[in-house]
């Protein structure tokens, strides 16, 4: 029996001591911490005064603009502008592809989808 109890008080002799610690010892980064001695060491060069010029354009307002002017004689124009017709000049022109239904209506153009066609000789 002296046995167990020699066996149970070593045991918590050496629960006690630091032999079983929980907590883990830190390592040190040796280059984490020259870095971040280098970033708290580190002074910017100061800016020059007049670093700016050359750089940035110097603003200037856009000219007002101007209020349209009306036309003196309005009602001589629109007759003019009624009077006038287009012509088939200023029309842009299609160059032909051989569809010459094409423009002339659904109907014209409908034809032309039923229309059957001309099948290609086969070549062997």
């Amino acid at each position: 029996m002296s046995l167990l109890r020699q066996a149970s008080v070593a045991a918590r002799a050496v629960s006690r001591s630091a032999a079983f610690s929980t907590s883990s010892v830190a390592r040190k980064d040796i280059v984490q911490d020259l870095y971040i001695r280098e970033l708290k060491g580190y002074k910017a060069p100061p800016a020059a005064k007049d670093a700016h010029v050359g750089v940035v354009k110097a603003y200037a307002l856009p000219p007002a603009p101007k209020a349209p002017a009306l036309p003196t004689d309005l009602a001589s124009e629109l007759a003019a502008y009624d009077a006038a017709e287009p012509t088939k000049a200023d029309a842009p022109k299609v160059a032909a592809t051989g569809t010459e239904n094409v423009g002339q209506g659904a109907e014209a153009f409908l034809e032309f989808l039923e229309a059957d066609l001309p099948k290609a000789e086969v070549h062997h």
